[in-house]
């Protein structure tokens, strides 16, 4: 079987920042004709969408997919919910998890898989401000690191 290649389209780095993210899905998305052709043309903004179960479907609010500037007529409200394509038992167990745990599903990444558009949700527990702080040390200790051994090495 030929290996399918992903090409990503947008990342939701904000939500790297904000949460811990557990466990990642992937997921269809429903979309509309020139949703589909903004999307190929990379303009989609994830960074304040998130998830939520209704009536036992998935959903996706606030992730903006700007109007196809061609497409007049046909184009969609570039904030309305989408529908997210996964199968049923999977939703119920994320239901679940999302009533005892006190998690939430973020939108992580947006991306072609062949001729699919897909997206990948994190089922995330949010950070304090004291764990944003150790992630920014972190880095910044490690970028200092590499900035040393790189003049070392002159």
């Amino acid at each position: 079987m030929a290996r399918v290649e992903k090409r990503s389209v947008s990342k939701n780095k904000k939500a790297w920042h904000d949460y811990f993210v557990q466990e990642a899905f992937e997921a269809g998305v429903e979309l509309f004709g020139t949703e589909v052709k903004s999307v190929r043309a990379g303009r989609v903004n994830l960074k304040d969408a998130w998830c939520d179960i209704d009536n036992g479907e998935l959903f996706v609010r606030g992730m903006h997919i700007s109007p196809y500037e061609k497409g007049n007529i046909f184009n969609r409200d570039p904030l309305r919910r989408r529908r997210l394509l996964m199968h049923k038992r999977e939703i119920m167990r994320l239901f679940g998890q999302l009533k005892q745990q006190g998690l939430t599903l973020v939108p992580l990444e947006v991306y072609f898989k062949g001729p699919l558009v897909k997206i990948e949700i994190g089922l995330c527990k949010g950070k304090k401000l004291y764990d944003k702080r150790a992630d920014i040390a972190k880095r910044d200790a490690s970028r200092e690191i590499d900035r040393a051994i790189k003049e070392r090495n002159r």
